[in-house]
Parts: C-alpha cells; structure tokens; sequence
C-alpha cells in the first residue's frame, strides 16, 4: 500500500474549539465547516465540534448531512440560498440563510416557507465581496422586518483584513454606527477577529480556519495561539538518488547540486494535495529533523535533501505538515495560505482519524 496518509486529530479540532470559547465571552459560536470542514471531513469535524453553538456550511447538501448526523444546532448557510426553489427546504431543515442580494427578499416575498425563517442579513461595510450596501440599509432593514417570511433578523459582516495590521475599525465602526440603531444581534468576528478583536465579537462568531489548528496571522504561530494542528499530512521516502555536483534531479532540472548529496523520493506530489508551485527549500520533516524540498513537485512524488539526515533511508517517515511542522510554515515557504493547504487535500489520502 502506497505509503501516505493524514491523519487527523478529533481531540485537537475539539481542544481549538475551546480555544475559540475562551475568546468568544457571551458570544455564541457558529463552527465553520464548508469545504468538507477544510479538508477534515464534515463527519469527524461534527463530532470533534459538537459543543459548538452552531454550524456554518456553504451548500444545502452540507446543511442536510449535518441534520441527517444528529445536528440539531443551528446550521448558518454562509452564501445562502441560490435559487427560490431552496426556500423550501430551508424551512424543512431549519436553516439559517445568510440574505446579501435583493433577489433574496424577492424570492422569500413570492414564495414564503410554511414556517418563517431566522436570516442573517449581510451588509457590505469594505471587502465588496457579498452583502447589501452599508448606505442602504434603512430601506434593507425595513423590507427584511416586513416579511412574513422571517421570523428574525442578525445583522452581519465580514471583515477582509482582520488578520493584517491595518485591522477592522475601518470596516466594523461605519457597521456598528449606521445599525445599531436597530436594536438587532449582529455577527462579525471571523477566526482572526475572535482572537485579536474582542470589540466586533457581537452574538455570533463564526471561527473557522482556527478550529483546524492554523494561525490566520503571519506574525502568530498556531503554537502561540494556543492552538493545536488537527491534521497531519505524513508519506515515506520510497527512494534514495545521489547526484553528483552539477546533477538535478526532477522536472524540468531546477534543482541542481552543487555537491555530491543524497536525494530522498517521497511518496506525495500535487495529486495527493500537495502545492506543485512549492519550490526547492519549503520545508519537511524526514525521520524527525527539518529538511527541505528540491526541484519540482511532481504528481505522485517530490524530493527532500538527506543532507542533514545521515540516517535516513527507504522507509523513513515524511512529515509534510501537521505534528512538529507547521501548516501555517509550509504555506508561507509555498507561497499561498494554510487553507489553500488544508482544503486541497485529495479524495484518494487515506486518513486515520485518531483521538
């Protein structure tokens, strides 16, 4: 059997949500687990999250497997619904739909379910991504209140850098000073605002990237964050190669050595998940001690220098991330983010779910 596998971590996603708790103080807490839970897989995220107030999902689909597993929380559709045929089945499942366009309130107008719903009305205060206008809000608010069709509002945002320097306050303070008014709960706070900004925790928060055990910060570790990687990305050197100094090795030679050193042939490539834009250098773990990647990424391989690895040899364990190796590390060598990494994980890694 081919040699990869991740493992993920039940006590790890359950010891982050209590992290996000601490944080959160009054504020409830929607667990956010679009995306197959970020690659964790919706099921073990369910179980390991179950003290969650509430989960967020992306698609009905996701909404009606989190029913059918015994969830009874409520359930926050982040994009809401696509079409008015989807009001129905909101209604069936008690679902919480996320309003950001006027097509929205047309279709709940036209169709009401046979019981209102609770929404969340999103409002565009700076990432111009989804939401109503923040300076319509009068008119937006007072649509939403007259339907029939809802039977409670929680005003919403997003910030889109929460995680920089730069922070929220330009975005949270026009939200917070134009709505307030309306005596209505209201939802703000992603991962990087819940633990950096208690001022936008609101009634809802809604975690996500942190549950995982990643940092959304590039100057805070997971590790300092408290937090606890839930998943472990591991293979095996299959291969050794020893190149001679001017030798590459790989596709396209973009590594070439500069001595003679011995290459080892890890058994993971980019259809396992792992970056192939991953230059020579981003690090790995091999038999327990930091090494690096070299050349190209293939599909079902990629190479690490053995130089500090005397050792190491056909056999020897591959950490690409997880335990004793940052995600957040590998993303920042790689050139993109830890959700990229996490998320891509491939249908065909086995996982080992573990306490």
């Amino acid at each position: 059997m081919r040699p990869i596998q991740a493992r993920i971590s039940i006590g790890a996603m359950a010891h982050n949500l209590r992290v996000a708790r601490s944080h959160a103080g009054t504020a409830r807490v929607f667990a956010v687990v679009k995306a197959n839970a970020y690659g964790h897989g919706l099921s073990r995220a369910r179980r390991a999250l179950a003290a969650a107030d509430g989960f967020a999902v992306l698609t009905l689909e996701e909404a009606a497997n989190l029913r059918l597993m015994g969830v009874d929380q409520p359930i926050l559709l982040l994009e809401g619904m696509f079409g008015a045929d989807e009001i129905a089945t909101c209604a069936d499942l008690d679902l919480w739909p996320v309003l950001h366009h006027p097509a929205h309130l047309d279709w709940l107008q036209q169709q009401p379910p046979a019981r209102p719903l609770q929404v969340f009305l999103k409002f565009d205060s700076g990432m111009h991504r989804l939401g109503f206008p923040l300076a319509d809000h009068a008119a937006i608010v007072a649509r939403t209140r007259s339907l029939s069709a809802v039977a409670g509002i929680t005003l919403m945002t997003h910030f889109a850098q929460a995680d920089e320097t730069v922070g929220v306050d330009w975005q949270l303070h026009p939200f917070l000073r134009e709505l307030s008014a309306y005596g209505l709960p209201w939802s703000s706070a992603n991962s990087a605002a819940l633990l950096r900004y208690p001022q936008t925790l609101g009634a809802w928060a809604r975690p996500g990237l942190m549950l995982y055990g990643a940092s959304p910060f590039a100057d805070v570790s997971a590790e300092q964050l408290g937090l606890r990687p839930a998943m472990t990305l591991q293979s095996e050197i299959i291969s050794v190669q020893t190149l001679q100094a001017g030798e590459g090795v790989g596709y396209g030679q973009l590594f070439r050595a500069d001595r003679p050193m011995r290459v080892g042939v890890v058994a993971c490539g980019y259809a396992d998940g792992y970056p192939r834009h991953a230059l020579t250098g981003t690090p790995a773990l091999v038999d327990g001690r930091l090494s690096r990647t070299l050349g190209r990424v293939s599909m079902d391989m990629l190479c690490v220098d053995l130089g500090e690895c005397p050792e190491a040899g056909v056999g020897s364990p591959v950490v690409l991330w997880g335990e004793g190796l940052p995600v957040d590390t590998v993303a920042a060598a790689a050139g993109t983010s830890s959700y990229e990494l996490l998320c891509a994980l491939a249908a065909r890694v086995p996982v080992e779910e573990t306490d």
